[in-house]
């Protein structure tokens, strides 16, 4: 995914070498961008892994309470 800005004349007083820097903010500006993007995509990875992991605890602690019911009406 590339973002395309669009280039900027250079205005009165300012030299047509300051595209450069231009570049240097641009590519900052995307380096931002992408740190962003990365670090919300691993949070929402870790949030669902540890919603995956309440699931199986739960579920796990459902089959114990299902097996002990068993074992009790064994005992009848």
């Amino acid at each position: 995914m590339s973002v395309q800005y669009p280039r900027r004349r250079a205005t009165a007083g300012e030299k047509p070498g300051n595209e450069p820097e231009e570049v240097k903010l641009q590519n900052a500006s995307k380096q931002i961008v992408q740190n962003a993007i990365l670090q919300a995509v691993q949070q929402v990875s870790q949030e669902s892994q540890r919603r995956e992991e309440r699931i199986s605890d739960n579920r796990d602690h459902i089959q114990l309470g299902v097996g002990e019911l068993t074992k009790k009406h064994e005992k009848k």
